[in-house]
């Protein structure tokens, strides 16, 4: 079954753009702010071609009483989430939930190494404020394609100072990860949050150094893949179906567009929740999620329905459906 959000009306109550690509928005809810911690995501309901869905967007620093905080950067090409946010004006009406966290930060490690790439940044800002108004041993590497596009960098420096470092994929910097990983402390802990090539080569790198797995944790935005999106086919041969999956949306919405029901909750391919057996591929499975092992992913067993996708054919899968006997 799918997952039940209790929508609520909320509104635009200011904008600003941050970078040609990343606008941020304010956002009152008219029954006022709920709770919420740093690492927090807020469901959007949103609407495009006529239909509507839901894009999740984290929540940028720390809790405000008035207004919850969220920054998008427009993608092209967009699945319609981006380009329904940024024709939102001050005063716009929209339907919100209410926030959650699959990313919590725990103060329980002696150094805290935070990492952001491009609009990742945003749920890494709040850690940063919090950590340092804590006193923490906390440091920050913060890569984007080009320096404009290090929309929080001007509010982090002032923050950390020197324990910020910023890398800029137009002049050829890259972060040093098996060298930063190296200088921290038995028992530090790594955040980030960025594309998911950023975050493989971190694991990879945190897997080479043979520190504990549960001292890092990541967070992905669910829309970057290493291949270009593109239609493809799925059947479930329990449901005797075959449907065809858009370039633009996403095979959890499709399925259950199609009566299929499909347990959800994060939509950006971190809790595991939509996950679904592959019985067989043609073509090649884009695992575009964090929740699976890079050894899991070559196996080919599971895919996150939320953010995974095919390149060059379609899949067959086996849902938790069973018919009645």
């Amino acid at each position: 079954m799918r997952n039940n959000i209790q929508w609520h009306p909320a509104a635009v109550r200011a904008h600003r753009d941050l970078s040609p690509t990343v606008r941020e928005f304010e956002i009152r809810p008219a029954g006022g702010i709920r709770p919420w911690t740093v690492g927090s995501h807020l469901n959007v309901r949103i609407e495009v071609d006529g239909r509507e869905e839901t894009r999740s967007y984290s929540l940028v620093g720390t809790p405000d009483a008035e207004v919850y905080r969220i920054a998008v950067k427009r993608a092209q090409p967009s699945r319609g989430g981006s380009r329904f946010m940024w024709q939102l004006e001050t005063g716009s009406e929209l339907r919100i939930g209410e926030p959650n966290n699959h990313f919590e930060l725990a103060f329980n490690a002696p150094q805290f190494l935070l990492v952001a790439g491009g609009i990742g940044i945003t749920p890494i800002v709040g850690m940063a404020q919090l950590l340092a108004s804590q006193g923490a041993h906390v440091a920050m590497r913060y890569a984007a394609r080009s320096a404009d596009e290090l929309v929080y960098a001007d509010l982090l420096r002032p923050l950390l100072g020197e324990r910020l470092q910023t890398f800029c994929d137009d002049r050829g910097e890259r972060i040093a990860l098996d060298a930063e990983i190296a200088a921290l402390a038995p028992r530090a802990q790594l955040l980030a949050c960025g594309p998911l090539p950023l975050l493989d080569a971190l694991r990879d790198a945190w897997e080479r150094a043979g520190r504990a797995p549960a001292d890092l944790r990541f967070e992905t935005f669910g829309n970057t893949g290493r291949y270009e999106a593109q239609p493809f086919w799925v059947e479930l041969p329990r449901h005797r179906l075959r449907i065809e999956v858009p370039a633009d949306r996403s095979l959890l919405d499709v399925l259950n567009e199609s009566g299929v029901e499909v347990l959800c909750d994060c939509r950006r391919g971190e809790c595991g929740l939509c996950a679904m057996d592959i019985v067989s591929v043609q073509g090649t499975i884009d695992h575009r999620d964090v929740f699976f092992s890079a050894h899991e992913k070559q196996d080919n067993r599971r895919l996150c329905a939320c953010v995974s996708r095919v390149s060059g054919g379609g899949v067959v899968l086996d849902s938790a459906y069973r018919p009645d006997a």
